[in-house]
């Protein structure tokens, strides 16, 4: 089989032309990145959790009636989805006081928020990824309004549907980071759907009887055993492949 032509390289994930028209191959890296590519390294097998884990997450959401760009995987780092239009915006739902938020309001971290806050960052690395405002969204055509209701209605029922998934095995969903899509259909109809990943990559995970972190704020801060938190993720959901997270490398050919 030919080689597949790359269409982008991102810090956790390679995108590759896909085999039909409107597809794309999403490739897993092992690769890890903090705090803007400022810090840098490589958590061995993250690759192959974070597409076992999202494929599970992406395909319960959708039996909820939320829209996605997953369509299938394809082998243990490689997953088929929708090409879409990527809205320049991070979207982050809180739950709990963490990270830079528990930093910019003071508030200790790990207090339970008094409901669920969502945030949005501009996507560009060279500015930080900067938090912005609707004025500033619709102002800069990132979005319009109707956009951001779809965004925010989606982000509040994926919140709802993860929050009770992962407290059904012991975890506690503290924050997570989302991006939606605008995709067209056939009809030259457009709406806005869920993409990229989830995964302990975006997610702030604890376990809810001891607070221990079981995402990538272990690689952030140093923590140590970040493999193994990211396979306690995927053991407890149920979806650890069979004596670990094993692959072939290169991703030349599809399975």
């Amino acid at each position: 089989m030919s080689r597949r032509k790359q269409l982008y390289e991102g810090k956790a994930k390679i995108l590759f032309e896909g085999p039909e028209p409107g597809t794309i191959v999403q490739y897993f890296k092992d690769d890890a990145t903090a705090f803007n590519n400022k810090k840098k390294g490589v958590i061995t097998g993250k690759g192959v959790l974070n597409n076992r884990i999202s494929e599970f997450l992406m395909m319960r959401l959708e039996e909820m009636g939320v829209p996605t760009h997953f369509i299938r995987r394809l082998n243990m780092r490689e997953q088929l989805v929708r090409e879409v239009e990527i809205v320049p915006l991070e979207v982050v739902v809180r739950n709990v006081a963490a990270g830079s938020f528990s930093q910019r309001f003071g508030v200790q971290e790990g207090q339970a928020l008094p409901r669920s806050i969502v945030e949005y960052y501009y996507k560009n690395d060279e500015l930080g990824d900067p938090m912005v405002s609707e004025e500033h969204i619709t102002a800069f055509g990132w979005a319009d309004t109707r956009d951001l209701d779809d965004m925010m209605a989606l982000a509040l029922r994926v919140n709802d549907y993860l929050s009770g998934l992962f407290l059904g095995v012991g975890i506690k969903l503290v924050d997570f980071k989302l991006e939606f899509g605008r995709h067209w259909n056939e009809h030259e109809e457009m709406r806005i759907i869920l993409a990229d990943e989830i995964s302990p990559d975006c997610c702030r995970l604890w376990d809810l009887k001891t607070n221990e972190k079981m995402d990538k704020d272990r690689f952030r801060r140093d923590l140590g055993n970040v493999e193994e938190a990211y396979q306690e993720v995927a053991r407890r959901l149920g979806i650890l492949p069979e004596g670990g997270p094993r692959d072939h490398k290169g991703t030349g050919t599809m399975q």
